[in-house]
C-alpha cells in the first residue's frame, strides 16, 4: 500500500507540473478532497484546483525537485525544491497528503522561499 501511496503522490506531481495541469491531477484528487494551509484555512477541491490552475499559468517552466519521498500508512510526505521560472525565487515546499481509496484526500503543505531559511532558524526571536 505504501508503495502505491508514493507512486499516486509522484503522477500526481508529475502530472500538474509536466503539462498535464489540474485537469489531469483532477481525477486523482477524492471529491472530498481538503488543502489544509498553515493559517488553518481549508481550501476544498474546486477552490484548490483553480487556485492551482491560476498559479501554473504564472509558473509556466517551474522545475521541481523530488528530494524525500517517505510513505507511512495511509500517508506520505514529499519534500520538494521548486525553481520558480525567471528571477523568481527557489522555494523548498513539503507536503503531507493522506490517501483514501486510492486518491489523495488531504493535503497540508509548508512553503519556504530558501534565501529566507537562516531567518527562521532563529523564529523565537521575531
Amino acid at each position: 500500500m505504501s508503495l502505491q501511496n508514493k507512486q499516486l503522490v509522484q503522477q500526481a506531481l508529475g502530472q500538474l507540473v509536466g503539462g498535464g495541469g489540474v485537469t489531469a491531477l483532477d481525477p486523482l484528487l477524492s471529491n472530498d478532497f481538503r488543502h489544509h494551509r498553515p493559517d488553518g484555512g481549508i481550501r476544498t477541491k474546486t477552490e484548490w484546483l483553480a487556485d492551482v490552475g491560476t498559479a501554473l499559468t504564472r509558473l509556466a517552466g517551474l522545475e521541481v525537485e523530488i528530494l524525500h519521498l517517505l510513505s507511512d500508512g495511509d500517508h506520505v510526505v514529499v519534500h520538494t525544491r521548486r525553481n520558480l521560472p525567471g528571477s523568481g525565487p527557489v522555494i523548498a515546499v513539503v507536503d503531507v497528503l493522506r490517501i483514501a481509496d486510492g486518491r489523495i484526500a488531504e493535503a497540508w503543505e509548508l512553503i519556504e522561499p530558501v534565501a529566507e531559511a537562516e531567518a527562521h532558524l532563529t523564529w523565537w526571536e521575531l
